[in-house]
């Protein structure tokens, strides 16, 4: 009987022993979900600053705060304004007991506590709080500087799966935590990573950098004999990082506008890059000049004044060792001003003036015309002036400069101007006078010829009349 009691009993000990470590675990399993659950997850970029707040209830004035990382004290702080932390150099503790983590590494990642205590209860504490802090990276591979066309891949990475999406240089939001795709000029600039949870954002930023060239502000220039011509084109990158690249060369090629007096229409080489010492070689004396500036990337020609020869596409290029080439082209348009039948005119003739771009203007374009001051033209009122101009008489008023200016809305292109001579119209009165003259001037010079012969006949006369001897001698008395 004993037997079985003592059986019992064991087994009643021993089932009181199993609920206990049960509730145990229970209870266990309760604090560290209700601790997770009271977790306040922050995301950070390696070398941000990160702000963790005390718990609300907190009084600087009565209360005692310590902060704890990972289980050990980090920072504290008593009623009496004494505090301390035991790394100056990344942490620092407010009056409000506030840690802020100034440039965030790699060995504070992990949980933050803070536990506030009473001055009559030490033991303890009044609240606590607790943060997560997860790193939170961008990486990408293969890293910059980037050509166009190669592969760009960016990857977010945040800890716990947060939802996460990417913010291009445009600003444009991209659903997706991965970034695969070819590299274009729209793709440099800096990439956002956002990670959003519990209502919160986190962002961590990575600049992409792009070897391309650019032929900013426009591709379409506009020049005249009377106005300077540039090419723009620029790299988007500095010098130093295109070497990176392993460079091979570049050059500047023009391609004449269809119908052009050229002898062939095979591009011209204008100039080729060389790479030590860096500049630019004329291929030919066209009277371009490059920008000094080319370690900074400028690979720009200019001339003082344009010519009518430079109407076509000027390509700029530069090619790498890896096969890549890039190149821009420049398409440059004269301005030119026509006169039919002349510049040299005389008052009273029709006169036709043309102001264009060798081809119809397109229709975000407009033509204005500025006549001399004194120009017997009517008045043009309209912005939009029209390409020909028809004079049906020209007056003494009409001669000197005029100019024509191509703009596009509010902004002027380029202007080219025109001298035209006007000499005074030539009436019959004219002619009658000028004949009469003429005449009178002839009459005039045959008379006078007319009386010198004759004078010149006489005097030879009178030379042979007072001289007939064939010895004379002075009249007198010769002896015998």
């Amino acid at each position: 009987m004993s037997c079985v009691l003592g059986t019992l009993c064991t087994q009643q000990l021993l089932h009181v022993t199993e609920m206990k470590n049960f509730i145990q675990s229970v209870l266990i399993l309760i604090t560290v979900v209700m601790s997770a659950a009271g977790e306040e997850l922050i995301y950070a970029e390696e070398g941000q600053m990160v702000t963790l707040n005390p718990p609300a209830v907190t009084n600087p004035q009565t209360h005692y705060s310590y902060w704890v990382f990972n289980g050990n004290q980090i920072a504290w702080r008593n009623p009496f304004s004494g505090k301390g932390v035991n790394d100056k150099d990344s942490l620092s503790l407010t009056d409000g007991s506030v840690l802020v983590i100034t440039n965030i590494q790699q060995n504070l990642f992990g949980t933050f506590t803070c536990q506030i205590y009473t001055s009559g209860n030490r033991d303890t504490p009044v609240d606590t709080t607790t943060y997560k802090i997860l790193k939170l990276s961008v990486t990408m591979d293969p890293p910059s500087p980037l050509l166009p066309g190669e592969d760009l891949s960016l990857n977010c990475n945040a800890g716990r799966n947060p939802k996460i999406h990417w913010l291009n240089p445009q600003g444009q939001k991209i659903n997706s935590q991965r970034i695969q795709q070819k590299a274009t000029g729209q793709d440099k600039g800096e990439w956002t990573c956002v990670v959003t949870y519990s209502n919160k954002e986190s962002k961590a930023k990575i600049s992409v950098t792009l070897v391309d060239l650019t032929t900013a502000p426009s591709h379409l220039q506009y020049t005249s004999k009377s106005s300077p011509l540039t090419i723009p084109c620029s790299t988007t990158a500095t010098w130093d990082t295109i070497k990176t690249r392993d460079i091979e060369g570049g050059k500047w090629e023009f391609f004449a506008k269809p119908g052009a007096s050229l002898k062939s229409n095979a591009p011209q080489m204008l100039f080729s890059l060389s790479l030590d010492p860096l500049k630019w070689t004329p291929d030919q004396d066209n009277e371009l000049r490059y920008d000094p500036k080319l370690q900074n990337g400028i690979l720009s020609l200019k001339r003082n004044q344009g010519k009518d020869g430079d109407s076509g596409d000027y390509v700029c290029s530069l090619k790498f060792k890896s096969g890549v080439t890039l190149n821009r082209t420049v398409t440059v348009h004269v301005l030119q001003i026509t006169s039919s039948p002349g510049i040299e005119l005389i008052s009273g003739q029709q006169v036709n003036l043309t102001c264009d771009l060798g081809s119809p203007l397109p229709s975000d374009l407009q033509l204005k015309w500025f006549p001399p001051g004194q120009s017997s033209l009517p008045s043009l009122k309209s912005d939009h002036h029209p390409t020909h101009l028809i004079i049906p008489e020209v007056g003494m008023g009409d001669g000197g400069k005029w100019r024509c200016e191509l703009w596009r809305n509010s902004t002027r292109l380029t202007s080219a101007v025109i001298t035209l001579k006007i000499e005074p119209k030539i009436t019959v009165w004219m002619i009658v006078l000028i004949c009469s003259v003429t005449v009178i001037a002839i009459l005039l010079l045959v008379v006078a010829f007319i009386l010198y012969r004759r004078r010149q006949r006489k005097m030879t006369h009178l030379r042979h009349r007072l001289c007939r001897c064939k010895n004379p001698q002075p009249r007198g008395f010769y002896r015998s």
